[in-house]
């Protein structure tokens, strides 16, 4: 499991004119104690002018001169060697410019200059995490600086933040993972100023440990404090395929593309959903564009090698040696779910009655039916799934399909409506809401899906149907102008 909490280095306003009281206050008593010693007016000169180019240093910061920023503090520093805000502010540049090394020695100094400061605590771990490609003493030094982060200041979420990612990338125990949640929950339930980041992180730990229910409602209020949060919505998708709610994460996945998230992350993302999907070669395609250090990229390949194997008859006779082995069942449940619908049914139905608790297999035992055509027992069991998971899209998209087979419209445009206004982009609602609010006889409803549909259709890849609806919409349109259908 691979979460990222937004961790992004939080620049603390740095209140110039305190600051430069604390220097003449310290430079007046030593200018009485040392009787106007040589030097002393000079020195004072240097500490003004230094938190002058430091101010100047911020404007740029702020305006996103970020190499210009750098400069200024680098010239404040030299005024005024020991001066920890500056070397804050300048590791803050160094990380948005991708320079970690400069960052983490600009931060090393600062906290030693300031050694009570959580803050700079926190963004050291957070570079130190950054830099970690495996167990070893940089993870050690890492987890060391945010917990004397967390030691200054226990509501630090920046800190608790990045030691949620490392404790995830890393080997945790459980109980180090629920220790950690246990100290988060008090600083997120019921506090109306918590982070977004500390809910993702709160969310992350929640996914980890198995409360799926749990990091869904943590990430929801993440996303609610911030809509524009990338780690949330990565975080959400990964929720969504653990909750086999395909439909979910393909929605995510596209709105990560148009906010041109993380490529690599990305790529990712798409292709767990393909694995999820059975569209292995695809699949094979995305990961071969990454790495193969890339963290998952081992794993899924496996997954792929064991899903696809032509020794298909290996594979059920190792599950035949461990008849409850819950990942072959899974692994089965899903690879044969297109090819073989059937088969697929009774892998789904035997996970499902050893985890019973895990609304996962059950998703995947109702789609099976669905693919084998078992529109009548698909139905008892997603009507049950849907109150049990009122935000899951693909159980509603499964039962909305099972009802449009049973010819239950006025049932079906419920599903198909909740569809589309989950998710207004999706085109195929629309579609099917068209055809559903034609068979009904409700003209005027038919003609704004079918006319929806058409503007949100690729036309390519719906080419098909954007056929059917050009031949029909003549006809409604007509049915409606002539006041036809259903009476408002």
């Amino acid at each position: 499991m691979s979460a990222n909490p937004s961790r992004a280095i939080i620049f603390e306003p740095v209140n110039l004119l305190s600051l430069l009281r604390s220097i003449l206050v310290a430079a007046s008593v030593t200018l009485v104690t040392v009787a106007a010693a040589p030097g002393v007016c000079a020195q004072q000169d240097a500490s003004e002018q230094a938190i002058a180019i430091f101010g100047h240093g911020q404007d740029l910061h702020e305006k996103g001169d970020l190499a210009g920023a750098v400069a200024q503090y680098e010239k404040a520093l030299k005024l005024l060697p020991e001066f920890p805000e500056a070397e804050y502010q300048r590791a803050a540049a160094e990380i948005s410019l991708g320079n970690l090394d400069e960052a983490e020695a600009s931060l090393r100094r600062a906290t030693t200059l300031r050694p009570d400061w959580s803050l700079a605590w926190a963004a050291l771990g957070d570079v130190l995490v950054k830099k970690v490609s495996g167990s070893g003493s940089v993870m050690q030094e890492a987890e060391a600086a945010l917990r004397r982060a967390i030691e200054l200041d226990g509501a630090n979420a920046p800190a608790y933040s990045a030691l949620v990612d490392l404790q995830l990338r890393g080997t945790s125990k459980p109980a180090e993972l629920k220790a950690t949640l246990d100290n988060i929950r008090p600083l997120t339930d019921g506090k109306s100023q918590a982070p977004a980041s500390l809910w993702t992180a709160r969310a992350a730990l929640e996914l980890a440990l198995g409360d799926t229910k749990g990091a869904k409602a943590s990430a929801s209020r993440s996303m609610e404090i911030d809509p524009r949060n990338i780690a949330v919505l990565f975080l959400s998708a990964d929720i969504a395929l653990k909750s086999d709610d395909l439909e979910r994460a393909k929605q995510l996945a596209s709105d990560l593309t148009s906010r041109r998230a993380d490529s690599s992350k990305l790529l990712m993302l798409n292709a767990r959903i393909a694995v999820a999907e059975g569209r292995y070669p695809e699949a094979g395609a995305l990961l071969d564009k990454l790495p193969d250090a890339t963290p998952g990229v081992a794993e899924l390949k496996k997954a792929i090698d064991a899903a696809t194997t032509t020794d298909v008859a290996g594979l059920e006779k190792q599950l035949a040696q461990d008849p409850k082995n819950l990942l072959l069942l899974d692994r089965l449940c899903s690879g044969y779910r297109r090819e073989d619908p059937t088969k697929a049914l009774e892998y789904c139905r035997r996970a499902s009655e050893l985890d019973p608790t895990n609304i996962k297999h059950a998703v995947g035992y109702a789609a099976a039916l669905v693919q084998a055509k078992q529109f009548v027992s698909a139905g008892v069991i997603l009507g049950k799934l849907v109150t049990m998971d009122p935000e899951n899209r693909t159980i509603h998209a499964n039962l909305a399909t099972v009802l449009f087979e049973l010819k239950r419209y006025p049932e079906a445009i419920k599903q198909f409506e909740w569809l589309s206004s989950s998710d207004p982009k999706a085109a195929a609602p629309y579609f099917f809401l068209g055809i559903a609010y034609d068979l009904t006889e409700d003209y005027v409803d038919s003609l704004a899906a079918y006319e929806q549909y058409m503007k949100l259709a690729d036309p390519v890849a719906n080419k098909l149907e954007i056929d059917k609806v050009t031949y029909r919409l003549p006809a409604v349109r007509q049915l409606v102008k002539e006041g036809k259908g259903k009476k408002r």
